[in-house]
């Protein structure tokens, strides 16, 4: 019969590394699919006001944004201190905001095409002039369907 040795250097294999590379690059694929860029950089103050109704939209892609508020303290100098339209990034006036929308309604697919929102992420201290000549401009090419982007809250605090 013969009898169990054991070994003296009964040390830990070395970790093994070959799946190292696989796992990196899933992780990094994992992060390109769902990291969203942004998309524009806001030139516009854009203090919202609060509001107790609200709803959460669910479909971003199916969104228009136009931001309205005073520029911000580098465009100042440039644009005043009025209120001002920006679409993606650039200033615009009212008479342009109903071509962006085609532009942009034109870059949707088909089927999302008639369903799209216009958001209006407006500055509380905005004048309502500009957002009525925006609501008209809506109309006249047929984008009807209009959100007024707020935080949830009290209302009354709009008034401070």
């Amino acid at each position: 019969m013969s009898k169990f040795n054991k070994k003296k250097d009964a040390a830990l294999p070395a970790v093994n590394t070959a799946s190292l590379p696989d796992i990196v690059f899933m992780l990094l694929f994992f992060f390109m699919t769902v990291t969203v860029m942004k998309d524009s950089t806001l030139k516009v103050e854009n203090t919202l006001p609060n509001a107790s109704e609200i709803k959460k939209l669910e479909k971003k892609d199916r969104v228009i944004y136009i931001y309205v508020g005073k520029p911000t303290r580098e465009y100042e100098k440039v644009y005043g201190k009025e209120s001002k339209i920006q679409l993606n990034d650039k200033f615009a006036s009212a008479s342009e905001v109903g071509d962006y929308i085609l532009a942009e309604r034109a870059k949707k697919p088909q089927e999302l095409q008639n369903v799209l929102t216009t958001a209006l992420k407006v500055d509380k201290n905005a004048n309502m002039g500009i957002i009525s000549d925006i609501k008209l401009e809506l109309r006249k090419v047929n984008a009807l369907k209009v959100n007024y982007t707020t935080f949830e809250g009290d209302a009354f605090r709009n008034l401070q």
